[in-house]
């Protein structure tokens, strides 16, 4: 048995928690002292243990029940479920993947999860999941994610890693001593930064941005939506059209370019191909010259302001950060390429407070300066199996099996899966046009899924296994974005007859024998013993020390000392670049890609370039559907997690989310304060509540993500959303045939007053339940 700890804590993607008890209940949540900007998310963790839509025991889709696989996919989401004992659920588990390994092959098998499904170091879906499929034989896997698969993509070919993506940026504390200029496309949302996987010791968005607003740093906020950026000293804010800023960038270096401002010695140094990019921007390759007038027609920002802009670049030491969001649209990977482009052209990357940065503020922790230590997880093991698919192409390989793609200089072929298994996340939310989805959804034979909650993903379901939540389990929870490590004690009792993910595929493995390969003989409590040690070991290696296990698990926080120093991203690169060459062709920045130019994609040539997007506010579409969707992250949950839980319920208006738009956009469709409205293209519609707000640009209305999926009739091909989620109006395509990434930002839609009787919101229900189906 663990021992008892002195103090319960809590360890969540929303920070760090000491729970509080009353008549032997967690009755709230309270943040560690350590924590100067707490998110106020905890206690709804507490409130969602026992709410309607908890999963109590495992349940099989009633003809699935019946008929097995032969029953067909068609009926799944509106079909009654039937409870069955763990026994009968597991057994039904192992057989379902026993029967498609014999008949088709492990490269049948999609093994889907999304890392957020838990903070913790070994009850993380994703690496459960992976590991108990491995043991069997592997399946096919996805690559990439959906927060920055063009970015990760895109950055290899550009200055070879993915560093200033997620990981060794220029620290906060870098940025705010050294930067006279902040320039943020995208912003630097608070409500991102509330949130990170591996758990949070502390929130540093709003003391950075103080800090940098106290030593002079000028904030300027590139986005439609002006509160992306909050801070004690109001940012400059330049009302961009979405899916525009490599518009806007082309206009700044047009400037650099026309008025000698550009750093050619830099550029000669350290960059390969500029040539062929300033030909472009010049006009000489396609008659068009990329000036700031030109700039101001596609992106209504004043030319002007344009040139003014690049100008106080020049002149100041100024740090470009852009958000992940920017890269999910049409051609997403061009605004990533364009920006280190422009931050060369400056000739200040690698210098403190100079260059360039990715998600800043996107979670918690970029830019946080801590020591670079592994922190030990869960092995996965080794997959046989080679196949994979872009993240975001889920529903086209469900659809086309057998089908051809680009990718990345491939050409590759979908794989015919006939079983999903599902542990973490929740594709949808996260997918793009969810009645393509809910097509795409009708086709495998199996569908095999552990959740904790009646989401639209256990719903859509063959065979629901309930899981165990944070405040149920105990765990390690430590990030590579901060410095700590903690117990995450677990301070309720399991809901009903839930069981951890480890559990259940220590079920599943023993009926498939596999067990032992699978455990490696440990248990929970031999599993979180074994990842400290190896924590402990890690971390002597960088010079600091941990406490034996029992003191651990007893305190339940470590905090580890800040850096003294961090060097500035490409600090090395620029101090020596044969030495500390980039792992390019050419060992440079290139800004012209001989790689991905040979790859002939005309929706990503050889350098950074403006491709109009199909969705855009300047295409023909607009005249129909005349409103930009920005489908950004919530800020009352995270993703769609605990949308059933109080904080994010208290959000909502008459049980729908929320949607903001310009008060001249209202006025003009005679929509007003608080009315329930449609949302809708051709794709799709749903129901949302409006809020007029002047922070959000004209012709641009916002929806967040994450709002549980709740049609109105399941039994439709694309029936009305009454809840609000707009990925029931987003397209379902890759950013280019070079990434292959999600594009939900480049989506037009209209929005009229809804007329008729108020449909009830139910998706926080349980499903119907059935009994067992005669014989």
């Amino acid at each position: 048995m663990l021992p008892d700890p002195e103090r319960h804590t809590v360890v969540t993607h929303w920070g760090t928690y000491r729970a509080r008890f009353e008549e032997g209940r967690a009755a709230a949540l309270l943040p560690i002292g350590e924590d100067p900007d707490p998110s106020p998310f905890g206690n709804s963790m507490i409130d969602a243990l026992a709410n309607p839509s908890r999963i109590l025991h495992p349940a099989v889709r009633r003809s699935f029940l019946e008929k097995g696989h032969a029953a067909g996919g068609a009926a799944r989401g509106a079909e009654p479920f039937v409870e069955i004992s763990w026994d009968e659920a597991l057994s039904l588990a192992a057989s379902e993947l026993e029967r498609v390994r014999a008949s088709h092959g492990n490269g049948a098998i999609y093994g889907g999860s999304y890392g957020w499904a838990s903070a913790g170091r070994f009850h993380h879906a994703q690496s459960q999941i992976h590991r108990f499929l491995n043991c069997i034989g592997g399946y096919v896997r996805s690559v990439q994610n959906y927060s920055y698969a063009a970015a990760d993509t895109i950055l290899p070919h550009v200055i070879g890693d993915k560093r200033g993506l997620v990981s060794q940026h220029s620290s906060w504390k870098q940025v705010a001593a050294h930067a006279k200029l902040i320039v943020m496309f995208g912003g630097v949302p608070r409500k991102n930064a509330q949130v990170s996987s591996g758990g949070i010791s502390r929130h540093i968005l709003v003391e950075s941005l103080s800090a940098a607003s106290r030593a002079g740093a000028e904030l300027v906020t590139i986005s439609p939506i002006r509160d992306d950026t909050e801070a004690e000293t109001a940012p400059h804010w330049l009302a961009i059209r979405p899916n525009t800023d490599v518009a806007l960038m082309l206009g700044l270096a047009h400037t650099l370019i026309a008025e000698r401002l550009a750093d050619r010695a830099f550029l000669d140094r350290y960059t390969a191909g500029f040539e062929r990019f300033e030909a472009y921007v010049l006009g000489l390759t396609d008659g068009i010259v990329k000036d700031a007038a030109w700039a101001a027609h596609v992106t209504d920002i004043a030319a002007d302001e344009i040139r003014t802009l690049a100008r106080r670049m020049a002149a100041n030491r100024t740090m470009i950060m852009m958000s992940w969001s920017l890269q999910r649209a049409e051609h997403g990977e061009q605004p990533y390429w364009m920006a280190v482009t422009l931050a060369a052209m400056l000739g200040q990357i690698g210098l403190p407070g100079g260059g360039f940065g990715f998600g800043y503020a996107s979670v918690n922790g970029i830019g946080h300066a801590v020591p670079e230590i592994s922190w030990p997880s869960l092995p996965q093991g080794t997959n046989a199996v080679a196949d994979y698919i872009p993240v975001a192409r889920i529903a086209d390989m469900l659809l086309d099996p057998g089908g051809t793609y680009d990718f990345n200089g491939e050409r590759r072929t979908y794989p015919d899966i006939r079983l999903v298994y599902w542990a973490g996340g929740n594709p949808f939310h996260h997918h793009q046009d969810l009645n393509r989805l809910r097509a795409a959804w009708q086709r495998p034979e199996t569908v095999i899924v552990h959740e904790s909650w009646w989401n639209p993903l256990a719903r859509h379901a063959d065979i629901v296994l309930p899981v165990t939540t944070t405040l149920e389990r105990n765990d390690i929870g430590a990030s590579s974005r901060d410095r700590f490590i903690a117990a995450s004690h677990r301070i309720a009792q399991p809901a009903g007859e839930a069981r951890d993910d480890f559990a259940v595929f220590t079920g599943i493995a023993e009926r498939l024998g596999v067990a032992q390969d699978f455990t490696d003989d440990r248990d929970e409590e031999g599993w979180l013993r074994h990842l400290y040690s190896l924590a402990r070991q890690r971390v002597a290696e960088a010079g600091h020390t941990l406490p034996d296990f029992e003191t651990f698990w007893k305190d339940g926080f470590c905090l580890l000392p800040e850096l003294e120093t961090h060097p500035a991203l490409l600090a090395d690169f620029r101090a020596d670049p044969v030495a500390a060459s980039l792992k390019t062709p050419s060992g440079r920045i290139e800004i012209f890609s001989g790689t991905i130019d040979s790859f002939g994609y005309d929706d990503c040539p050889g350098h950074p370039s403006w491709i109009e997007p199909d969705e855009w506010l300047g295409a023909e579409r607009a005249a129909t559907f005349g409103l930009h969707l920005i489908s950004n992250q919530p800020a009352a949950r995270l993703h769609s997690q605990y949308d059933s839980a109080s904080h994010s319920r208290g959000q909502k208006i008459k049980g729908r989310e929320v949607i903001r738009l310009n008060p001249a956009d209202a006025a003009a469709r005679r929509i007003r304060e608080h009315d329930i409205v449609r949302v809708y293209n051709d794709r799709g519609a749903c129901l949302a509540a409006a809020v007029l707000s002047d922070s959000v640009r004209p012709s641009v209305v916002q929806l967040s993500t994450g709002a549980w999926y709740d049609p109105a009739d399941p039994s439709d091909e694309a029936p009305l959303d009454k809840h609000g989620n707009p990925n029931v109006l987003t397209r379902d395509r890759g950013t280019s045939r070079l990434a292959q990434g999600p594009s939900a930002q480049s989506c037009l839609v209209e929005v009229e007053p809804f007329e008729g009787p108020l449909p009830q919101v139910t998706a926080f229900e349980a499903p119907a339940f059935a009994g067992r189906p005669t014989k």
